[in-house]
């Protein structure tokens, strides 16, 4: 249809006083508010446009809010500082809201003798209201008052209502962007949130984050979030935050009580919008008008719940709903995951404390060398690759002329390991006062510990006794590194074998005597010196060990065994140890 179709239609719409430079303008305005989708931009186009014809003292440009039940100001010109921005008007209530209510324009040529005037402005004499209208329904009001009585004709009620007309479609067209846009920064936001939260691993951290996270979100005025106690079957507040300050709270919420409660039984978010007429809110907050609650979900159970409060009537919309119940879930989330890595860091902690405690103990268990003079020169070491040892050995006194000299290895290593070598340890000294020699002591030890068979769980063992007026040592082997005797020049095993203990209750035992000169070596050790790798994996070895033992001879014994140590770790590059490495060396005298 070409233009001069409509020219008919147009020209019968128009007052014959309307001068061409009028509908110029209006040409103007039509193209100018439709050339943006910024909705500031295009209100404050409309309005320096509409100043050409009709010169106000102040305007404005009023949208539906909320579920339409009250106008806004979205643009104006003339307000006190805050007024415009803090004024809602009802719908049906003052000029405006009856120009809304009645979808018709409202003229006052005198605001004092009209009783729906708000006073607002004191000086405002006269006010035009025109309703923004899209397909039949009001989205807003364009407003226009002056101080001079009686200042708005006809024409110029003509004037604002045909641009109405055009601007409500461009305002719906920005607004939709905008909207568009707010979502797309709201995705984008949460997104954001999302993966910072997911980060933080401390509860009251989180808590912290997410009210401070949440604020980008929506401006709220209070926001408490609270966190469901399984036990006590209560809400506890967690964090509270009224009009930006954290505040102390010790406040809680029985599972089914208030506006928490429903959220919480409902599942769903709960919206009031005047808690004032609704029997489940618990006035805490007298200043609150509006309430927003929402249910914190993880695997289908509610870990908390999400409330905001607001002193505005209406305040939260679906938006809001929508956009915290995507932070809602995630923040459950994230609680949850923040939640088990403190409970893994409790055990943790606690189990520390517990090895710690097995260690001191462990290392009490432990007798020292002893002092007496056996004739010999004795030195132990033991370094454990976890925090309690595996290994284990123990000194029996039979008397002022024989000493019993033990060393062990449980199956395993870590506190069970550490447990079970106590209890042989235990055994060992129930049994010191038989007196038995090596192979007996090893063959009693493995009957006790038979009888007590522990599934998957055995000790290997070596014994010696030693006399010190006879200059006689005795040696019996369950299982254990063959011990290392340097004699005569040379360093060589002890070659004894045996079942471990624990495995084989009938299991008897060899055992082997010889007698020691002066300067002789015996070296028991665990399986962790000669099985100590490098980087290459090569083994440390008995050989190696062996042969540094006839190159050290002349040292002492506690000198050689800080020397083999130290030679492992060398070997090894200081690497961390797979496995305890224990060692007693004794030096005939």
């Amino acid at each position: 249809m070409t233009p001069e179709a409509h020219a008919p239609a147009i020209a019968a719409e128009i007052p014959p006083n309307i001068p061409a430079e009028v509908l110029a303008t209006l040409a103007e305005i039509g193209e100018e508010v439709n050339a943006s989708l910024n909705l500031d931009e295009v209100l404050a186009r409309s309005a320096a446009l509409i100043k050409r014809h009709i010169d106000y003292e102040i305007f404005g440009i009023l949208l539906t809010e909320g579920d339409g039940s009250y106008l806004k100001h979205r643009f104006s010109i003339g307000y006190p500082l805050n007024l415009a921005e803090n004024l809602r008007i009802p719908m049906g209530q003052g000029i405006t809201g009856t120009a809304a209510a009645t979808a018709h324009p409202v003229s006052v040529s005198d605001t004092a003798n009209d009783p729906r005037y708000i006073n607002a402005i004191d000086s405002v004499r006269s006010e035009l209201a025109v309703p923004l209208m899209l397909q039949g329904k009001v989205i807003g009001v364009l407003d226009v008052q002056s101080r001079h009585l009686g200042y708005f004709t006809a024409d110029q009620q003509w004037i604002l209502t045909l641009l109405a007309s055009r601007l409500s479609i461009a305002i719906e067209n920005a607004r939709l962007f905008e909207r568009v846009r707010q979502q797309a920064d709201t995705l984008l936001l949460l997104n954001e949130v999302g993966r910072e939260t997911s980060s933080i691993l401390d509860v009251e951290e989180l808590l912290r984050r997410a009210a401070e996270q949440i604020k980008r979100v929506i401006d709220y005025q209070i926001l408490s979030l609270m966190l469901y106690d399984e036990g006590q079957k209560v809400f506890r507040h967690r964090i509270d935050v009224k009009h930006g300050q954290r505040v102390q709270s010790k406040l809680r919420v029985a599972a089914s009580d208030g506006i928490v409660g429903a959220a919480a039984l409902t599942r769903e978010a709960v919206v009031v919008p005047d808690v004032t007429v609704d029997d489940r809110y618990f006035m805490v907050n007298p200043e609150t008008r509006s309430e927003l609650a929402i249910p914190m979900i993880h695997k289908g159970k509610v870990i908390g719940v999400l409330d905001l409060e607001s002193p505005q009537l209406n305040y939260f919309t679906p938006d809001h709903v929508q956009t915290l119940s995507i932070l809602a879930a995630n923040l459950a989330v994230s609680l949850e995951n923040a939640r088990l890595y403190e409970q893994v860091a409790r055990d943790e902690a606690r189990l520390d404390r517990d090895l710690q405690a097995a260690k001191r103990i462990q290392g009490a268990l432990l007798r020292p060398v002893p002092t007496e003079d056996y004739g010999l020169d004795i030195a132990a070491r033991y370094l454990s690759a976890r925090e309690v040892c595996g290994d284990l050995y123990e000194f029996l006194r039979y008397g002022p002329q024989q000493l019993g000299i033990a060393l062990g290895d449980v199956s395993g290593k870590g506190t069970a390991a550490a447990l079970y070598g106590a209890v042989a340890i235990g055994i060992m000294r129930s049994l010191a006062p038989q007196k038995l020699q090596p192979a007996e002591l090893l063959r009693e030890v493995n009957h006790v510990v038979g009888e007590q068979r522990i599934e998957g769980r055995f000790m290997t063992a070596c014994f010696a006794t030693w006399q010190k007026g006879r200059q006689k040592l005795r040696v019996a082997n369950a299982g254990q590194s063959q011990p290392l005797l340097y004699k005569d020049g040379r360093c060589g095993k002890i070659e004894l074998n045996g079942f471990p203990l624990g495995i084989f209750e009938e299991a008897t035992y060899d055992e082997w005597g010889v007698t020691l000169s002066t300067g002789d070596i015996l070296v028991f050790h665990s399986d962790g010196l000669a099985e100590a790798s490098n980087s290459e994996g090569q083994f440390f070895g008995t050989e190696r060990l062996r042969t540094f033992i006839e190159q050290r001879h002349e040292l002492t014994a506690t000198e050689l065994s800080d020397a083999i140590l130290r030679e492992v770790d060398l070997f090894t590059h200081s690497a961390p140890l797979s496995d305890d490495r224990t060692l007693v060396t004794a030096k005939v005298r």
